[in-house]
């Protein structure tokens, strides 16, 4: 397992984030226990580099986002708030540009992705670590995960898009709600908002998210990149514009050697069955 440099965010043997590759899928562990993997500066432009290290690989079909600890990430640090530390040195335009050059590269790093993201949720996701969990495209929660936009309770609000996200996942009445409470939802209510798309036994959440990163990760990998691109897309997007698109991915894809190959595939798997079905 490799690791990522959190000062230069390059191959490192001490890191905050581990990397892994493999079967089509780079899981990204976020590695800092003692501080509940409170999303700093650091933590932040190491992910932002993996992500962006990831666009360049032919390998890379799907990215899993887990935790290697008890907590998914429990926001920033408030011990480095109180001592204006990390991201809040400086003055006002100190702070912003530093915010923008960190933060929110992670978050373009994340939207930049042409493969599908999956984050895997245990404990806390508090503050950034929910906004964190919510710019992935899919969301897996373990049975005790709890999500809160707690910006409010440090008189702050959520810098790095949270509000964006939030906003189409829940609608805007849920998610001002959950903004100006800053209450902490449990996974199951979680699910009921459509913030996550499955909660599984704690022990289990590893392995069931690995094996959906998986399964996306098996598909024709071009029609898989175009696939999340459409959807996406298409909330932003008028029907006819959405209708031009779908048009313009269809042509290039049926007539590409990775919608032939993939035919093939489906031909020769129900040979199979029937020729198994007529021998019983």
């Amino acid at each position: 397992m490799n690791t990522i440099d959190t000062e230069t965010g390059r191959l490192s043997s001490d890191a905050l984030v581990l990397q892994d590759v493999a079967d089509g899928v780079l899981t990204l562990s976020l590695n800092a226990p003692a501080t509940g993997n409170a999303m700093s500066v650091a933590m932040a432009c190491a992910l932002a580099h993996a992500l962006e290290q990831a666009q360049a690989r032919t390998d890379v079909h799907c990215v899993l986002l887990r935790s290697t600890s008890e907590h998914f990430c429990t926001g920033g640090n408030v011990k480095d708030m109180a001592r204006g530390a990390d991201l809040m040195q400086g003055s006002i335009t100190d702070v912003r540009v530093r915010l923008k050059a960190t933060l929110h590269r992670l978050t373009l790093a994340l939207q930049a992705l042409q493969v599908p993201s999956i984050a895997a949720v245990n404990g806390a996701a508090a503050g950034a670590g929910c906004d964190l969990a919510l710019m992935c495209d899919l969301r897996m929660a373990g049975e005790r995960a709890t999500f809160a936009e707690s910006f409010l309770r440090l008189g702050l609000v959520s810098g790095i898009g949270g509000a964006w996200f939030l906003t189409r996942l829940v609608g805007r009445a849920k998610a001002l709600e959950l903004t100006l409470t800053s209450e902490f939802i449990d996974a199951p209510a979680a699910l009921r908002l459509g913030m996550v798309s499955r909660v599984v036994p704690t022990a289990e959440l590893d392995e069931a998210s690995s094996d959906l990163a998986r399964r996306i990760a098996a598909n024709p990998p071009t029609a898989l990149r175009m696939a999340r691109r459409l959807v996406l897309d298409a909330a932003e997007s008028s029907l006819p514009v959405a209708l031009e698109t779908a048009a313009n991915m269809q042509a290039i894809l049926l007539c590409g050697d990775e919608h032939k190959a993939a035919v093939g595939e489906f031909l020769a798997r129900r040979a199979r069955r029937n020729a198994e079905g007529s021998a019983t």
